[in-house]
């Protein structure tokens, strides 16, 4: 997911597909490790797995049918007792002091590491789920400690089981825990067949500790809606301030002082951890949109940990320029305009404008920003704000475009109806009785815990001046977005991305992805040693599971087999 919306915000070789082939000899295990001195944060040591058959601890939640869940960014999050357990818990006399694994502490020195273990519950289905402690601090393990929600699949067949495949469907900010309850919904059966499906609610989501809930759903509308994108006034812009300073606070208030350990390098230490708990010397990944930074930092911490990695609709590496955001607004603003260069060239589109849907949407953008139009009773009119977040919404998948069609067409004509169904749909509202997840706040909490740099006002407007105009049509913002400034520093501002050690890693890139545009796909397999990348032809984010039946046999064949495909593959 991880949108860019300013809070404030060689020769191919082509594949129609890839059976793979019959072997004698069972698929590896592990991955050879061929050098032993690059590992980063990496481990010797392995913990026995816990008991598996573990004892009820009466707050797990029940597994529901494939049908309940959708694929990657739409997924639901399953239901638990949250109250019955105490996510954050504060160090005292009485803390475990037992040996551990010092793989997951980031410091110089080896400060006692705590023994990691989990008692599953069996939820039924196949899918067990249990609580992890890990430290709030890796420097300090013996400190103040949270706990992760861990759910697992395990593999179909027993006799064909591979070992761990983890998993985290994006945000950052979606709680994963959903995924291995709704295995099928997500993942084919030659990996549900041959691995334990491993997820969790990663820390500041979900109902792990840290979780952001920062705002209540009364207030969404406040600061998502109703923000002014183009303030135009001195009054216009302090008020954008005021905001960021609000929200900022209400996020100091709700998550405290574990705010700035809610980011991505200590949720890469978190999945080493994980694998300790399950006594597994090498785990295999794949990742999707934010799930493959989160990856690729994993990789590069844990380099012998990892059997092999997959990463589908891959972010930029780059952690502090403005790249990033450079490339994801130029994603969404090409998408866009391929949008409307289509709905210009068909009749039938119901934004024709007489084959000028282009000029039909700039004015429409502008008059929305001085007059807007009612979208729903006891709802905000319908602004720059709505109609924008309800184009991001509908590109991520061509599917999406004719809903936006009508929803522009009607736009026009004064009725908001249809853009605010989509703007809502991007929040993650629900249509029902209005209230919305934590999926925003923890976006936000997680994208500043990673963020190195807190800036002034002045400052943040003069860094914003590369980004004004580089997408005007889905991007109309013209000061600098101001909520991470006022956040309490990072303590752990996210790692360089490096996969040193890591062995092969598959990078998968669609061509038409607006969100983790396909130029960022290529950057993260290039920052990556061993990146191997594989292009999509598909307007669309994500392809895993959701194009043909290429990269599925793709994917598979190197996550069983250790086989990645030729350099310069594409599915067509």
């Amino acid at each position: 997911m991880k949108s860019a919306r300013s809070f404030l915000v060689a020769g191919a070789l082509v594949l129609a597909a890839c059976t793979g082939s019959d072997r004698g000899e069972p698929p590896p295990q592990t991955r050879e490790i061929v050098d032993e001195a690059s590992a980063v944060e990496d481990t010797d040591d392995v913990f026995t797995p816990s008991d598996a058959s573990g004892e009820s601890s009466g707050d797990a939640p029940s597994a529901t049918s494939d049908a309940d869940d959708s694929r990657s960014d739409d997924a639901d999050t399953a239901t638990v007792d949250a109250d019955s357990v105490d996510p954050v818990e504060p160090a005292g006399p009485d803390s475990e002091e037992s040996s551990g694994d010092d793989s997951a502490s980031g410091s110089s020195a080896t400060p006692e590491q705590l023994d990691y273990s989990i008692v599953f519950d069996d939820l039924g289905g196949g899918v067990d789920g249990g609580w992890l402690t890990v430290p709030v601090d890796y420097d300090d393990p013996q400190g103040d400690t949270l706990k992760l929600w861990v759910t697992r699949h395990r593999a179909s067949s027993e006799d064909d089981r591979i070992g761990v495949l983890f998993t985290n469907n994006g945000g950052p900010g979606m709680p994963a825990s959903s995924m291995p309850l709704n295995a099928r919904a997500y993942f084919h059966d030659p990996l549900v067949d041959a691995f334990d499906i491993v997820a969790w609610d990663p820390r500041g989501t979900g109902v792990s500790g840290g979780s952001a809930d920062c705002i209540g759903d009364d207030e969404y509308d406040r600061y998502f809606a109703e923000a002014d994108l183009s303030p135009e006034t001195d009054a216009e812009r302090d008020a954008l301030v005021e905001l960021a300073q609000d929200y900022a606070d209400s996020c100091v208030d709700a998550v405290g002082d574990l705010l700035p350990h809610i980011g991505t390098n200590n949720t890469a230490r978190d999945m080493d951890a994980i694998r300790q708990a399950l006594g597994e010397e090498q785990v295999s990944y794949l990742g999707f949109s934010y799930g493959s930074e989160l990856g690729a930092v994993w990789a590069t911490l844990f380099p012998h940990t990892v059997r092999a990695a997959v990463l589908d609709g891959a972010a930029h590496p780059d952690a502090e320029s403005l790249e990033p955001a450079k490339r994801q607004q130029a994603g969404f603003e090409r998408s866009f305009n391929t949008f409307l260069e289509e709905c210009s060239a068909t009749p039938s589109c119901a934004f024709h404008n007489d084959g000028d849907a282009e000029g039909a949407y700039d004015r429409l953008l502008e008059e929305l920003d001085e007059n807007p139009v009612p979208g729903a009773d006891d709802r905000p009119l319908v602004n720059q704000s709505v109609l924008t977040g309800a184009v991001i919404q509908a590109m991520y998948s061509d599917r999406r475009w004719p809903a936006l069609e009508r929803s522009l067409a009607d736009a026009q004509n004064g009725d908001g109806a249809g853009l605010l169904a989509l703007f809502d749909g991007y929040y993650r509202r629900d249509p029902q009785d209005g209230s919305y997840g934590n999926l925003i706040e923890s976006l936000y909490a997680i994208t500043c815990a990673d963020e190195p740099d807190r800036l002034t006002v002045e400052e943040a407007d003069r860094r914003a001046a590369e980004l004004i105009g580089n997408a005007p049509r889905v991007f109309p913002e013209t000061t600098g977005s101001y909520t991470c400034d006022f956040f309490p520093p990072s303590a752990d501002p996210r790692a360089e991305i490096t996969g040193e050690g890591a062995g092969p890693i598959l990078v998968i890139g669609t061509t038409g992805d607006p969100t983790t545009p396909i130029d960022s796909s290529v950057a993260m397999a290039d920052a990556l040693e061993e990146g191997v990348f594989v292009e999509v032809e598909a307007n669309q984010h994500l392809a895993y599971g959701q194009t043909d039946d290429c990269i599925d046999d793709i994917v598979h064949e190197y996550l069983i087999w250790l086989e990645p495909p030729p350099a310069g593959t594409v599915c067509s």
